[in-house]
């Protein structure tokens, strides 16, 4: 050991950071495989309903989400080695420099010098959605360079405050500019529903402005609510898939329409998708519990202490000639590259640890947002209101316990049920 210690401190650097890189990520990979295998095994060996969900959950619904998360995770499984073996070959083959190089050859022949720095593109499936990524990600990254050049020895704090008032104005806009791009939003009709989701906003002081419909079963059929806006200025969006009366899935076949027989006539009639009016205002308890305890702010200022926390961890290591030079930029110490190896590389541990915490607080906030529902009355309509988002999202209600604490940032089903159970039967 003394001797492998002694080889280790001979290294250069450069060379121990690049290795420190790997060795981590390749930790991360393998520890993340192997809660995978754990959670796969639960899925594999787990073949019938639990007993506690018994008089609930049908077979063919809990076989149909077993098989689903199976191949789920296994096809997850393979991505995800493909893509640390192919990070690896690129951090090893120097890719990030020679790709580096040949944008710089491109921006060259195009008529900019050295002092510009081009963004790579993460190409998506739909155009739209590459366009507004990058209307929003190209601006907002320049300027973002521009102020770490122009700062002097307190950028980070300039730095900080630019990314700050960005993600306010993102968060602004986004659900009355950029959503309405890619899915329908439609006012919730007058109508008892509407009546009671403003008498329950009211009654806790709630300042609620409008209601929304999404058409979000053109896209999938995972169910949801939420609610965004500043001070007074509230608004709540519903799902089209967690309404009974809106999901596509419960509508009647049109006559004539092909293939339709009794059976599935039958089986339209029998199956339903979404909840009932009392179990969306449950639902509705419980995300608008996360406003009354203050969990957003929570979350906004502990990102922004976070986000404070790594610009300033930025400007101590961005001089270090060394982090450069460990991934192969020996000349050159470009911002952005800078941006890319501190925060991407070495922040990984951090990172890791401090997804974990935060897993954990969301979770204990689920748990209280859960409570606040059950203190309204709710605790009887959010017990079966869980159960049918659980059945129409695939979701599995077996969880290893490992798998769960390090992913599940919402508490398994059986968990929440089992915290409802006593309030539902008083």
């Amino acid at each position: 050991m003394a001797l492998r210690g002694e080889l280790w401190a001979e290294l250069p650097a450069e060379k121990r950071i690049f290795c420190s890189v790997l060795l981590f990520s390749w930790a991360v990979y393998l520890w993340e495989a192997f809660l995978a295998h754990r959670q796969r095994r639960v899925y594999r060996t787990t073949t019938h309903v639990p007993r506690e969900l018994g008089q609930i959950m049908d077979s063919e619904t809990f076989e149909k989400s077993r098989l689903y998360q199976l191949d789920k995770s296994t096809f997850s499984f393979w991505s995800g080695l493909y893509s640390e073996v192919e990070g690896t070959m690129i951090l090893i083959c120097g890719g990030i420099p020679f790709l580096w190089d040949l944008s710089g050859q491109i921006s060259g022949r195009t008529g900019f010098g050295p002092e510009y720095e081009t963004l790579g593109f993460f190409f998506k499936d739909a155009i739209k959605k590459f366009v507004v990524t990058q209307c929003i990600l190209l601006p907002v990254t320049s300027l973002l360079l521009y102020i770490i050049k122009i700062g002097g020895d307190y950028f980070f704090i300039y730095a900080w405050l630019f990314t700050l008032v960005v993600s306010l104005v993102l968060v602004t806009i986004y659900a009355d500019y950029i959503a309405p791009l890619f899915d329908k939003f439609i006012p919730l009709p007058e109508g008892e529903l509407k009546q009671q989701i403003e008498t329950m906003a009211k009654s806790i002081d709630f300042p609620l402005t409008k209601v929304y419909v999404v058409e979000g079963s053109k896209r999938s059929s995972h169910s949801n609510a939420y609610f965004y806006g500043f001070f007074k200025n509230k608004r709540i969006v519903l799902f089209d898939t967690l309404l009974e009366d809106y999901s596509a899935l419960n509508k009647e076949p049109a006559e004539g329409e092909e293939g339709e027989n009794e059976e599935t006539k039958s089986k339209t009639k029998n199956k339903k998708q979404g909840c009932k009016n009392e179990e969306v205002l449950a639902v509705l308890g419980h995300e608008l519990g996360h406003w009354k305890l203050g969990h957003t702010v929570k979350n906004i200022i502990i990102s922004q202490m976070n986000s404070f926390l790594c610009f300033f961890l930025f400007a101590v290591l961005i001089g270090r000639k060394e982090l450069f030079a460990a991934f192969g930029f020996y000349e050159t110490q470009p911002t952005l590259i800078g941006l890319m190896i501190i925060f991407q590389f070495i922040f990984s541990p951090y990172n890791e640890i401090l997804s974990f915490c935060l897993t954990v607080l969301s979770r204990r906030f689920e748990f209280q947002a859960d409570a606040f529902a059950k203190e309204l009355g709710k605790a009887k309509d959010l017990y079966s209101a869980l159960i049918k988002l659980n059945k129409d999202n695939l979701g599995f209600p077996v969880s290893d316990w490992i798998f769960s604490m390090w992913h599940y940032s919402h508490p398994p089903l059986l968990e929440r049920l089992q915290a409802l159970k006593d309030a539902k039967q008083e």
